[in-house]
């Protein structure tokens, strides 16, 4: 089994890496991945729900029925399904962000790109993210794909981590840095 980056070494990355085998071995991975796309979104999106993949009052098998009806409400792929009712037996469920991020990785070197994380403050526009994956595909000579994530408290900019880089364009930073210097 492949390993990216030290993916296997945490416990999201061991269930990241055994999902990615099946879905190779399935043919899966572009479905899977799609499938974790809408997970992520449904985990941002609803209060609810994550709450139910964090918290430890929520039994093994109400965790196991809830995830069941909301991967057919969000019509997971079925190998998709099928693992979030392991991570619900296994109480793992509240991994399911860095799992995905992890998959992403994976599936992202399988593919032969290389995976950048973006914060932004406010959500990316479909041209705003093709520009940016133009950019760093220049810069980096391969393909990228990006994990985005929306972080209202950089006030503006972005944030762009690459494996071990990190380039910090945020007007946090920057205002910090400013302070800092207006200290003397």
């Amino acid at each position: 089994m492949e390993n990216s980056g030290g993916i296997q070494a945490s416990l999201s990355g061991r269930y990241a890496t055994a999902l990615f085998g099946l879905a190779r071995d399935e043919k899966a991975i572009d479905a899977v991945s799609a499938s974790l796309a809408t997970l992520k979104s449904a985990l941002s999106d609803s209060e609810d729900f994550r709450r139910l993949t964090t918290s430890p009052l929520v039994s093994r098998d109400e965790a196991t029925k809830a995830v069941a009806a909301a991967a057919a409400d969000l019509g997971l792929d079925p190998l998709t399904t099928k693992f979030l009712g392991v991570l619900a037996q296994n109480r793992r469920l509240g991994q399911i962000g860095a799992i995905i991020r992890a998959f992403g990785q994976l599936a992202a070197s399988h593919h032969g790109e290389t995976t950048a994380e973006v914060t932004s403050a406010h959500p990316l526009s479909p041209a705003q993210v093709d520009s940016l994956k133009a950019k760093l595909k220049t810069q980096l000579a391969r393909d990228v794909a990006v994990d985005l994530t929306v972080d209202p408290s950089i006030l503006g900019g972005l944030i762009v981590k690459i494996g071990s880089r990190q380039i910090d364009g945020s007007i946090r930073s920057k205002l910090n840095t400013l302070a800092i210097a207006m200290k003397g």
